[in-house]
């Protein structure tokens, strides 16, 4: 896909953007939180509203600028760092943080794309309503970039992705027009889906600067029980067990691998699975249910039922909102345990649900021909997304192996994935990491439609050039 070539986004540029709007280019910036990348900026700037997005992203335009947006910062595919090309120009959208609007009545709440994410829980949860989307980085993420990632997270299996949790965009395109499309609608069945379009995008195809999101009941009362299976096929029958039993009470379904829970202990993380011995797979499931409901009354109900049909053999049931806590602190440290152990290559993949047992030993066995590895594979089992990462031998650093290794460990895995139908991106993105990845396994046809869209709203490339869809200039 070729484009006019770039120019850099220097001092001469800078005469044309807005007042005010310019900021340093802190190092912060630049970082990719894997260190994967190090990025590079001519400029920064950080708009206040959106007729500023709409100026700058004319004049960049116009000059043929490079366009990076900037959320959080926490993307964990490189979609946020541009390494090499004419220095662009970062756009920060850390200054668009109004709550624009809550509607508990409609359940919808507005915000701007600068909305730390944290801060969208709390503003519906003081309207008394729930903002589901749940993520581990969700004190420092913001929303566009959940927008523009399409992110997931924990409570999928009950309320879906970002995309199903947006009723409406406000977004400025490439040229700088404004999409005006922030309304507050169930139905609006008006033309092709631009709301579904730009999200998941990764700033490719515009920038959004504010959503209309939908708001939720919260539950009455909540729990969580971690209960030990024999295998992930075991979990896959709790979980068919759970949903006939609870059906939409039950909001998060984790699997967790032994190894991960080991790793816990080994690098010194404060949370610990309260299981003794560790097993080789455990689950932790979560429930919220309404003011008559008992959820330890129900969790125990579920466990014995599936304790009779040799599903589960331990575990413990949280007996309160702190139990409960503990529980979820120690899932949610095991990325950070692995962060300490250091992976040789981690992927996030999804699969449908019923080829999860047989993919894993499937992928194990591919892995173990390149080596000797340890494996931790855990993630959201209830709606398919699992993180399969590879670890060196106890003893053993990751620094010992090479990008080349690390390669073929992806691509190892990935054909695997490709096999039982699967994706090699489950909620993190295609970024700049997955390019040639989308390029092996992405279906022609689809990548053909990716880009004549691109070429059709962007044609002068300047929208996160490189990620997502490979840039050629011309």
């Amino acid at each position: 896909m070729s484009f006019p070539p770039l120019n850099p986004a220097d001092e001469s540029f800078a005469a044309r953007l807005p007042a005010g709007v310019l900021r340093p280019v802190e190092p912060r910036y630049l970082e990719e939180r894997r260190g994967l990348f190090r990025g590079q900026a001519g400029l920064l700037a950080a708009p206040r509203d959106v007729e500023e997005v709409a100026a700058i992203l004319r004049a960049a335009n116009e000059a043929r600028v490079g366009v990076v947006p900037y959320g959080g910062g926490t993307g964990l595919v490189g979609g946020q760092v541009s390494p090499d090309g004419p220095a662009p120009l970062v756009l920060s959208l850390e200054r668009m943080t109004a709550i624009r609007g809550v509607y508990p009545a409609e359940n919808v709440i507005v915000a701007e794309a600068g909305a730390v994410l944290a801060d969208v829980q709390a503003a519906a949860e003081a309207a008394e309503r729930l903002f589901p989307l749940s993520l581990g980085a969700e004190g420092s993420c913001r929303i566009g970039g959940n927008l523009s990632t399409n992110a997931g997270g924990v409570n999928v299996l009950r309320y879906g992705n970002t995309r199903e949790l947006t009723l409406g965009l406000e977004a400025v395109l490439p040229d700088g027009s404004v999409w005006h499309g922030l309304k507050r609608l169930r139905k609006d069945n008006t033309g092709y889906d631009l709301r579904g379009l730009m999200i998941g995008a990764e700033g490719t195809l515009g920038v959004i600067t504010a959503a209309s999101l939908r708001l939720f009941p919260r539950p009455a009362r909540t729990g969580a029980a971690l209960v030990v299976v024999e295998s992930p096929a075991a979990a896959l029958d709790l979980l068919a067990l759970a949903g006939a039993r609870i059906g939409p009470g039950v909001s998060a379904f984790e699997l967790i691998s032994g190894q991960g829970m080991r790793f816990l202990a080994e690098t010194g993380c404060a949370a610990r699975a309260p299981l003794d011995p560790i097993p080789d797979w455990a689950v932790l499931i979560d429930l919220g249910l309404g003011p008559v409901d008992d959820p330890q009354a129900a969790l125990a109900a579920l466990y014995e039922e599936a304790e009779a049909a040799g599903l589960v053999s331990g575990g413990v049931i949280a007996q309160s909102e702190a139990q409960r806590a503990g529980l979820w602190a120690m899932r949610e440290q095991i990325p950070e345990a692995n962060k300490r152990i250091g992976a040789i290559s981690s992927h996030d993949i999804s699969l449908p649900l019923s080829a999860i047992p047989d993919f894993i030993p499937a992928a194990r066995s591919a892995v173990t021909r390149l080596g000797a590895f340890r494996i931790n594979a855990f993630g959201h089992l209830g709606d398919g997304n699992l993180h399969f990462n590879v670890f060196p031998p106890e003893g053993r650093a990751r620094d010992a192996y090479g990008p080349e290794l690390r390669e073929r460990v992806a691509t190892a895995i990935y054909d695997v994935v490709a096999g039982f139908g699967g994706s090699f991106s489950a909620e993190h993105g295609v970024g700049r990491l997955k390019v040639d990845d989308l390029e092996r396994y992405g279906d022609p046809a689809r990548l053909a439609a990716m880009r004549a869209i691109k070429a059709a709203l962007d044609p002068n490339g300047i929208m996160n050039p490189g990620a997502v869809l490979r840039r050629a200039d011309s």
